[in-house]
């Protein structure tokens, strides 16, 4: 009798499954409207509501680092109407370093990473060095002298600095922002000399010759930026920090959801339109896998554990 009924139960969720969706369908954003998370949403919504036949529709809930969303897809219905574009923070940063409602691998279903950005080590003109080896021997030289922007404690931009830190054996002390554009003021008007930051946020200010990049954070070449080395090319193999956006689902969702979803995005990565749209907010078009997307969540919690532990945060 147990095994008809799980049967039964099989086969209604693989129908519930085949129809879905008729209804729309909910992308919960982790922030306000207006910031990369946002416009990757949006990106992603505008390109999913034709091809699954619904409307997809962003809603905004922030707050607590993104762990309100984060909760609330967590505990809504595995029925494919309710998904989250989780940041990278949402699952692999905030569990290390403040008390969470949700375990970020098992209450979510990756679904596929949309789009992946990687940081700038940039530097105010008025500082020497031109490259990372010179920026290495500069601060060694100034053992605690020199300080850092930081767009918040925790944050991608303040980790990634505080794990190249360690790494090169260095000594700098974070100033604390909050946020990434009032970093920016102070290392344009020079301020505070230093700022591992967002491509969007560094690129603009290229031009004006205010600001060089020295390396970059990502496993490759930022597109954007294709002469300049990654910090794992000038002489720290393995160094590698991202910050990525995906769609993920509520655990238990039905695989064929997952897979449905996950393969309208991959058709993302090959529209010009789509990719064009991400590009211009500074963030590289990934379309993972399922899987790939999963195996990104475990590692990169590991890797998170290890720069908050340098970055000396509680």
């Amino acid at each position: 009798m147990r095994a008809l009924i799980f049967i039964a139960a099989l086969f209604a969720t693989q129908a519930l499954a085949q129809q879905w969706p008729q209804k729309p369908v909910r992308l919960v954003v982790p922030f306000p409207p207006g910031g990369v998370t946002d416009s990757i949403a949006r990106i992603t919504v505008d390109w999913l509501a034709p091809r699954l036949g619904q409307p997809v529709i962003a809603e905004n809930k922030p707050g607590a680092s993104g762990a309100i969303a984060a909760e609330f897809v967590a505990r809504s219905a595995p029925d494919g109407y309710t998904l989250f574009m989780a940041a990278s923070p949402q699952l692999a940063i905030v569990p290390h370093v403040q008390k969470i409602p949700y375990d970020p691998v098992k209450d979510f279903a990756p679904v596929s990473i949309v789009g992946a950005s990687a940081f700038g080590l940039g530097v105010n003109d008025r500082l020497p060095p031109k490259s990372l080896a010179e920026f290495v021997d500069y601060v060694k030289a100034r053992p605690g002298q020199l300080n850092f922007a930081s767009p918040g404690s925790g944050t991608v931009g303040h980790l990634t600095m505080a794990l190249f830190l360690a790494r090169a054996g260095l000594k700098m002390e974070a100033v604390l922002y909050k946020g990434g554009g009032p970093a920016m003021l102070d290392v344009l008007s020079g301020q505070v000399p230093v700022y591992f930051g967002n491509l969007n946020e560094l690129i603009p200010h290229l031009a004006s010759g205010r600001i060089r990049v020295l390396a970059v954070s990502g496993g490759k070449r930022a597109s954007q930026l294709p002469d300049v080395q990654t910090v794992a090319e000038q002489g720290y193999p393995g160094f590698r920090t991202e910050t990525w956006n995906g769609v993920v689902a509520p655990a238990g969702t039905a695989q064929e959801i997952v897979e449905r979803v996950a393969r309208e995005i991959a058709l993302g990565c090959r529209d010009a339109g789509f990719v064009g749209r991400l590009d211009r907010i500074g963030v590289d078009a990934v379309c993972s896998t399922p899987a790939e997307f999963a195996g990104a969540i475990r590692q990169d919690l590991e890797l998170w554990k290890e720069a908050v532990r340098a970055a000396g945060i509680q």
